[in-house]
């Protein structure tokens, strides 16, 4: 068990799996104000670069893990132009947000929601051309699972492109990054939101998940080959990059 996975965003009692989807229907609705504020929109960029990996290879059918509002599907679909575009979440709190935002932007001919334990999904063997994920494998109540099944259901050569939150390991940014993560986040975060619990469980999340080499490690274990990662802002950001 990896240490993010013990950490709830309620309490000890209960399943995680369940309190994330507690925590992120709570939260919907100040979710996508609360996210560009505090990366200062930079979150924008990092997605960008995120799919910007996949563009040499032209996938036609894309599922897109922990798909939250929608922000890295809609933007997969117009940077990638894929036939079709599946996101999966367990919040329908946070995809019925997705589906005005779809709806609105005229996208609903290739991106379609559907709720998935993405423990367990219900897709077939080698259905995908590519597998995405923006912040959201850090919530897993186990990992290893959770990458497994996004490398069964990936079609044999496809490709999987990750952007998580990750904690800086350099002087001064490591520093800087733990005073703002512990004052000015969770108070911001608690602020707009009216959750307690939400924005300081991000933080605990982000300093107790596996990055970097240790992550590639953890991908290869999943059954993915040739992974690479890079660190965004200072490593405030980690993109990952495998293929099956």
């Amino acid at each position: 068990m990896y240490n993010q996975e013990k950490i709830k965003p309620y309490n000890s009692e209960g399943e995680k799996g369940k309190q994330v989807e507690q925590m992120f229907d709570h939260i919907a609705p100040h979710y996508d104000t609360l996210n560009h504020h505090l990366s200062w929109n930079i979150d924008k960029g990092w997605r960008k670069k995120a799919i910007q990996q996949l563009s040499p290879f032209k996938p036609q059918k894309i599922l897109d893990i922990a798909t939250g509002t929608g922000d890295f599907a809609i933007l997969a679909a117009k940077m990638l132009q894929p036939k079709q575009l599946i996101g999966v979440d367990i919040s329908e709190g946070m995809m019925a947000i997705g589906h005005k935002k779809v709806s609105q932007q005229q996208l609903e001919h290739i991106i379609s929601f559907q709720k998935e334990d993405c423990l367990n999904l219900s897709f077939e063997d080698n259905t995908f051309d590519a597998v995405t994920a923006a912040f959201g494998i850090r919530n897993f109540q186990n990992l290893d699972q959770g990458l497994k099944e996004m490398c069964r259901v990936l079609k044999k050569g496809g490709h999987l492109s990750i952007v998580e939150l990750t904690e800086p390991v350099s002087f001064p940014m490591h520093q800087l990054f733990r005073i703002y993560s512990h004052t000015f986040l969770p108070l911001y975060g608690k602020m707009l939101s009216k959750d307690d619990s939400a924005y300081s469980y991000l933080t605990a999340t982000i300093e107790a998940f596996p990055e970097g080499e240790e992550m590639m490690g953890i991908f290869k274990k999943a059954g993915f080959t040739k992974v690479s990662f890079k660190r965004l802002t200072f490593g405030i950001c980690t993109m990952y990059f495998a293929t099956k």
